[in-house]
């Protein structure tokens, strides 16, 4: 190793070793020890692109996972051992034999597989091969989360290239990832140097443009939390309050979401009251002791609640919100938290690992896991991941009271597939907080949700665009991927019908497009390219319809529109999409749309309208 980087070495291991002897065992400590030992001669003749000795990440890495995670034993061990097989010739039976099955598992589930031919590609078969190791230990996504972080903070050696593969990987993967393991600060961190990494035009921007404004609001904040703490103190309450800052990232997405600027959006930092837990009451309680004196004080903005101690977020997170108005009119987010749940909030997944904790919690990790891997295309795979991973969570409720998680901007078409698919594919309207709603409508948190079925209903496809959790997502592409496909499609422009006489194009896909003989498009492609013009039929299919619109004139008179709706719904057994009228003069004026198998069809819906009394004209548009 060079003379000026062993002395920083030995200041980061020494100082890594120090900080683990008041939580391991002598034994613990030297089994650390000894990892750390076989990796500094593994390692010893590489060198990273910034020209350090390769081995200062692995004790990075180790470091990470020791003091912000609080890791200890084989974490460790496999940290200071995580690329040993993959960039040196030792192997994973070496590291079994000196170190234990574990640790073996450990280093070998996160050490990437050298393939002739990937499944999918060498990133997204990566991706799997990570998501696959929480199927023998939550240990191994640390590894891996700690190994991104460190990367991501010694980014700056690499080339613009290759930046932004690794930031543009870890702002699609890896914090979701770290999201859904509840691991906050991590998520945050990666984030931020991602977004610093892409955009940095925009993240030095946003970054001035905060300083700036903490700087500006700097007093008013103090007097605040000064305020705050003086009412807590006399009300006989110890606690610790905190003013956090949201990072560049977090307000750049709220300004592209609200499509405003920085000035304009509110969530910028919040106030954080933090207590130790009492032994004869629970944090619930003591948080709501904590409101209610601050509320005797300071004016709560209404509906602004957010209890999330008795529902957690969907990865753990633990707290309870409320706005409170500041003297200069502005309201203030508050979160009331015990230490334990800001320790939470830090730590995640990795925080109380008793067997039931983290059986519980995988068990839940390892079902979404099945699901996501269930797809077979890379992108579907990739969606599935940052929509399961990487959302804020809202709860909804079924009328009973169950509570169901759904991401930030579901729709009460993602509660039905939720539910159960069946519920989804036959959805037909949605009553949210009893009111009767589209299952369009997008859900609040704390709405109460009933949706309303029916055996013959049918998904549209239209709902692909209203839905955004992947499971309501996959079952909808495989709903529309399984219907039967006809081997042609139909010219946009004219439209035609079974039974119309019609004339085939072969264009440059080489489908077979069907227009109507008069339709002016084949006309100019029988002129300019006659040789991709063919014969062709088109027979009804019993399978399929096809819409039609109707304009009704006629007469006006009572029950004119009675007789014409029971006309075309009970006489014809058709379904109307769409049903307007204008009355000018007497003078009725409808416009219907509807479906129909074929031509001679069509013809025996107009044939029965034009027969009502009152009808002067029924035209096809």
């Amino acid at each position: 190793m060079e003379t000026k980087y062993q002395r920083l070495i030995d200041d980061n291991i020494q100082a890594l070793f120090n900080s683990l002897k008041s939580r391991t065992s002598a034994e613990q400590l030297e089994r650390i020890k000894a990892g750390y030992a076989f990796a500094y001669e593994a390692h010893k003749e590489q060198y990273r692109r910034s020209g350090e000795p390769y081995i200062i990440h692995p004790i990075a890495v180790a470091t990470i996972l020791a003091e912000e995670l609080e890791m200890v034993d084989n974490t460790l061990i496999a940290a200071f051992l995580h690329d040993v097989v993959e960039d040196t010739p030792h192997t994973i039976e070496e590291i079994r034999d000196l170190f234990g099955d574990d640790v073996a598992k450990l280093v070998d589930a996160v050490t990437k597989r050298k393939k002739k031919k990937y499944q999918h590609s060498k990133q997204v078969d990566n991706y799997r091969q990570i998501l696959e190791s929480v199927h023998y230990d939550v240990r191994a996504l640390l590894i891996k989360l700690a190994d991104r972080l460190h990367n991501m903070r010694t980014l700056d050696s690499m080339a613009a290239a290759k930046q932004m593969k690794i930031a543009g990987e870890t702002d699609y993967f890896y914090a979701p990832l770290a999201n859904r393991l509840g691991l906050y600060h991590i998520k945050t961190e990666l984030e931020n140097l991602s977004f610093h990494y892409r955009c940095p035009g925009d993240y030095a921007k946003v970054e001035e443009l905060l300083q700036q404004e903490r700087a500006d609001e700097r007093e008013i904040l103090e007097a605040f939390t000064q305020k705050i703490e003086s009412i807590l103190k006399q009300a006989g309450y110890d606690v610790r309050i905190e003013i956090r800052y949201r990072g560049p990232y977090s307000v750049w997405r709220k300004m592209k979401s609200a499509k405003s600027d920085i000035y304009h959006i509110d969530g910028k930092h919040y106030i954080r009251i933090i207590y130790a837990s009492q032994p004869n009451i629970s944090d619930k309680s003591l948080s709501l002791k904590i409101y209610s004196a601050l509320t005797d004080f300071l004016k709560e903005k209404p509906c602004s609640v957010c209890n999330y101690i008795d529902t957690p977020k969907e990865n753990g997170y633990q707290s309870f919100h409320v706005k409170l108005l500041n003297e200069q009119g502005g309201w203030e987010e508050i979160h009331i938290s015990s230490e334990s749940m800001v320790r939470n909030s830090r730590l995640g997944c990795a925080a109380e690992r008793t067997e039931t904790n983290l059986t519980t919690w995988l068990q839940k990790f390892r079902t979404i896991l099945k699901e996501v891997a269930d797809g077979n295309l890379d992108m579907e795979f990739m969606e599935g991941v940052t929509s399961t991973f990487y959302n804020d969570d809202i709860m909804v409720f079924t009328p009973k009271g169950r509570g169901i998680i759904l991401p930030k901007g579901a729709t009460a078409l993602d509660f039905a597939f939720e539910i159960h698919s069946k519920v989804g594919e036959k959805a037909v309207y949605a009553r949210i907080n009893r009111k009767l709603m589209s299952l369009r409508t997008v859900l609040q948190r704390g709405d109460r949700v009933e949706i309303g079925t029916a055996e013959d209903a049918k998904p549209d496809r239209e709902w692909l665009n209203h839905v955004s959790t992947f499971r309501a997502k996959r079952y909808l592409r495989s709903y529309f991927a399984n219907l039967p496909r006809l081997p042609y499609e139909r010219c946009e422009i004219c439209q035609p019908l079974p039974e119309d006489e019609v004339i085939g194009y072969i264009n440059d896909n080489g489908v077979k497009v069907l227009h109507k003989r008069d339709c002016p498009e084949v006309i100019r492609l029988a002129s300019e390219r006659g040789d991709s013009i063919v014969s062709a039929t088109f027979d009804e299919n019993p399978d399929f319809l096809y819409p039609v619109r109707l304009r009704i004139q006629g007469i006006d008179r009572y029950h004119l529109m009675s007789d014409l709706i029971d006309c075309i719904t009970n006489e014809l057994q058709l379904y109307m999409s769409s049903l307007r009228t204008e009355n000018i003069d007497r003078i009725a004026i409808c416009t219907i749309d509807f479906m129909v198998h074929s031509v001679s069809e069509l013809k025996r819906v107009m044939d029965s309208i034009s027969g009502i009394d009152g009808i002067d004209e029924v035209t096809q548009l």
